[in-house]
């Protein structure tokens, strides 16, 4: 059973092999991923999608959305795929203050950052190398409908330049 440490781990060591370029450190994942036996990789996928439905919450989608100028459903959650792979501190200070994301993130590039579809299913991509088989349901609860919280008027600059006074000064202005 893989704990909590052993899943930032490989996270971790696959953005830092990557050199924080997040199509790299999906495929570099992956490969770590491979390495490991079928239940391992499953009980990766389970952390994994219990931190992306974590995420799922209106005020970290305010922050994706400051950072990235607009995001819809699909980009929101490539953004939270993006936001896992930015490792344990990064991900937990965000859920905790996720204005705080104007301090955590060293580079911010919007053309590159921000956006990894390719992680969530780097899990997906390593048990089918292993069994031959596509990856089975991870038998954890459904994902919430609707984002967690309250919501945040995205369209509104005057409320996300309040909400967000930090990563509106450093990314917007």
């Amino acid at each position: 059973m893989m704990d909590e440490t052993e899943f930032w781990g490989l996270v971790d060591s696959a953005r830092e092999a990557a050199e924080g370029d997040p199509e790299d450190q999906s495929d570099l994942l992956v490969e770590q991923l491979s390495q490991l036996d079928p239940d391992a990789v499953l009980d990766f996928a389970r952390h994994f999608e219990a931190r992306s439905r974590r995420a799922y919450r209106w005020d970290v989608w305010g922050a994706a959305w400051v950072l990235l100028g607009g995001v819809d459903d699909d980009a929101f959650e490539a953004f939270r795929y993006w936001l896992i792979g930015q490792g344990r501190e990064v991900f937990e200070g965000a859920l905790h203050d996720p204005d705080a994301l104007a301090e955590l993130l060293e580079d911010f590039d919007d053309q590159v950052d921000g956006d990894c579809e390719d992680l969530g299913f780097a899990a997906d991509e390593a048990y089918e190398r292993l069994t031959g088989a596509p990856l089975p349901e991870l038998g954890i609860s459904p994902a919430p409908r609707e984002p967690l919280g309250e919501p945040v008027d995205l369209e509104s600059e005057a409320v996300l330049s309040e909400r967000y006074p930090r990563l509106w000064e450093r990314f917007r202005d």
